[in-house]
């Protein structure tokens, strides 16, 4: 498969391992390898100040990476050499670079300001966004008003968004994120998983009259969403007693207004959104709406800014102070060079405790991949693993992994200047910690260091620090909704960047696919009341005939 799909920008056609630049890193690679920063640090006084770079109120560090200035100029020229500029240019344009889906990829177009305009098939597409925004805010008055009422005259104090992937994790990462901005009368609560606790816990002790449900789902066909939909509708129903109350109490994100109206829900209070918009780039969609209702419409435009702000710096930005081109070019100077397996983000900020969970599915998701745009098989690794949790708790937990252990684990590190809710000198040891662990990450402690402390002999190995563990900074000043949106953008910025590299396609996710398939043959075998001839491996015909028995003997 050599052929180029229609409508898509130029691809890359020689091997990434084959371009001048890459063999120019290896062979710098080798060169600087065992380099400690130590030594760099030393040999550039000003080198804290000088790799540093700052746009749309978010500022970077990232002097205390295992990079000279001649690996920053080869990273670039790779980037360079994979026509970067070209496919940004290209996602911007509403060109289809989704190849094997044959779609534009235009999250970009989600917050675009309504003076733009961005054509998609011959169609200006920000009108439509602006409408639909402007649909999900009055939606969200009504509700946050009281003038919606669920069926039986009860005002909505309670939202439950069902969904699961992008259509939970990025809705309830937001909503945790800007939970300092959320209405507190009111409760916001998810569902996402297929495990009934998911959904019993989310609906204990809250009134059916006064709940809403949020059903996300594009195709309104995902097999665990409208599980959990059903669900909600029966839980509903029981106490409401009307099929009528349906449309009181659930409202759709969905296209698809036939399954929509088939379940009990108005079409009219359908939210819609568009092919062009990836399930983990769509929390500044329709997707959003629990998210609208929480913060408020004037704090989810504020939210669209930011995006908009750092959209606008990757794609204006030259390549050496554009924070995702550098953010992902380091990525992959670790992962292709250094053969580091993984990556930790490390918030300290407690409203970001579901940051990581949501980069897991952004990063993973979108450059977990095996082959090129070409369907060539790749001959070099891809996304690595993304993990994390906010500081300080994690260094209590993991980090002693990170300083000491025998793997190396880049880390992204996030800090505020101002604490939201300002608690004694909180905020100031929390910030200590978030500096000192850089600090420590990058210098370690020297066995004679340790000595000079007057510890004993034998217990000198034990307590001394490497260092030379890599670290990006990301600071600034307040966790608002303005900068929320940066972040995730920086990171979408650094997955699309990454992704151009490898020339892979980050935009689809047929990996997901087989398993889903596989499910749809066993749920038949595990519901039938009578034993159905297995026609599987012998080890999952084992572990279903042996759910089946003791199921049946606890019954």
């Amino acid at each position: 498969m050599n052929s180029e799909p229609a409508g898509v920008a130029p691809l890359k056609t020689q091997s990434l391992t084959e371009l001048p630049a890459w063999k120019a890193l290896e062979e710098h690679y080798q060169i600087i390898r065992n380099l400690h920063l130590r030594q760099l640090f030393a040999d550039d006084p000003q080198r804290g100040e000088r790799l540093t770079a700052e746009a749309a109120g978010i500022y970077l560090d990232y002097s205390k990476n295992r990079i000279t200035g001649e690996t920053l100029r080869l990273l670039v020229q790779l980037a360079g050499e994979c026509d970067l500029r070209k496919r940004i240019d290209a996602m911007f344009g509403g060109e289809k670079i989704n190849s094997t889906e044959q779609r534009a990829v235009l999250h970009t177009a989600l917050r675009a300001p309504e003076s733009e305009r961005i054509v998609v098939d011959g169609i200006d597409v920000v009108p439509e966004v602006h409408e639909v925004l402007d649909r999900m805010a009055a939606f969200g008055d009504q509700v946050c008003s009281g003038r919606w009422q669920g069926y039986t005259g009860k005002r909505i104090r309670n939202v439950i968004n069902v969904g699961i992937g992008g259509s939970d994790l990025g809705p309830v990462m937001a909503y945790e994120a800007l939970r300092h901005y959320s209405l507190r009368d009111m409760r916001f609560r998810f569902i996402s998983n297929v495990d009934g606790t998911d959904f019993n816990e989310a609906t204990v002790a809250i009134d059916p009259e006064e709940t809403l449900f949020i059903i996300c789902s594009k195709t309104f066909t995902t097999t665990e969403t409208l599980a959990n939909a059903h669900a909600a509708r029966k839980w509903a129903l029981d106490k409401l007693g009307d099929v009528r109350a349906v449309r009181k109490h659930f409202v759709a994100v969905s296209t698809n207004a036939e399954e929509v109206s088939k379940f009990g829900i108005d079409p009219a209070n359908m939210f819609g959104f568009w092919d062009w918009v990836g399930g983990r780039y769509s929390m500044d969609s329709a997707v959003g709406l629990s998210i609208m209702i929480a913060i408020g419409p004037e704090n989810f435009r504020a939210m669209l800014a930011g995006f908009h702000a750092m959209d606008q710096h990757f794609r204006t930005a030259p390549f050496d102070k554009n924070l995702p081109v550098l953010m992902g070019l380091l990525a992959i100077w670790y992962n292709n060079f250094f053969d580091a397996q993984t990556t930790a983000v490390l918030p300290y900020d407690q409203y970001l405790k579901r940051f990581p969970a949501y980069l897991q599915q952004l990063m993973m998701e979108s450059n977990g991949k095996h082959v090129m745009l070409n369907g060539a098989r790749v001959n070099y690794q891809t996304s690595p693993i993304v993990w994390g949790e906010p500081g300080t708790n994690g260094q209590h937990s993991f980090y002693q992994l990170i300083h000491q252990g025998t793997r190396l684990v880049p880390c992204d590190f996030i800090g505020f200047c101002n604490a939201l809710k300002p608690l004694d000198n909180h905020h100031e040891l929390l910030m200590a910690n978030l500096f000192a662990q850089t600090e420590a990450l990058a210098f370690g402690k020297t066995e004679s260091e340790v000595e000079a402390e007057g510890t004993p002999d034998w217990l000198c190995p034990h307590r001394t620090f490497d260092g030379n563990r890599p670290t990006n900074t990301i600071l600034a000043d307040r966790l608002t909704p303005y900068t929320l949106g940066t972040l995730v953008a920086l990171y979408e910025h650094s997955v699309f960047t990454q992704g151009v590299i490898w020339n892979i396609d980050s935009f689809d996710q047929w990996g997901v696919e087989l398993g889903k398939a596989l499910a749809q043959r066993i749920i038949p075998e595990l519901e039938s009341a009578s034993e159905i001839p297995l026609t599987h491996d012998s080890s999952t015909n084992a572990l279903i005939r042996r759910y089946n028995q003791r199921r049946k003997a606890q019954s």
